[in-house]
């Protein structure tokens, strides 16, 4: 995916969970985090890393049948984002364990690719 990015940006992460039947009424901690394509914390200007994390509790709604893996969907928005051009990975753990990554290039507005 190759990505414009201004000085500043605006992103967001669009994730849907498939929860096991067994896993309902459970909470389970989330945590995306965004990193170099070098494995390095990417950090904003007040040193934080551009991070966000939460739980989640997904429960089962009356008759649906036994089995059936419940999604789970959000939106997890980072705004004011100052990323200079390079590879970047978002990373999405959940209950600890790594669950997706998501590569991406931001490049110089302006340089033909």
């Amino acid at each position: 995916m190759l990505t414009k990015v201004q000085p500043t940006a605006n992103m967001a992460l669009a994730v849907k969970l498939s929860v096991p039947w067994s896993r309902a009424n459970e909470r389970v901690h989330i945590e995306a985090t965004l990193i170099t394509d070098q494995g390095e914390t990417v950090t904003q200007q007040n040193d934080q890393p551009v991070r966000t994390e939460g739980d989640l509790e997904v429960g089962r709604p009356p008759g649906l049948r036994h089995g059936t893996p419940l999604d789970a969907t959000f939106v997890l928005n980072f705004q004011g984002l100052d990323l200079e051009a390079g590879g970047y990975v978002w990373e999405l753990k959940v209950g600890g364990a790594l669950a997706a990554r998501v590569p991406f290039q931001v490049i110089t507005p302006g340089v033909q690719t």
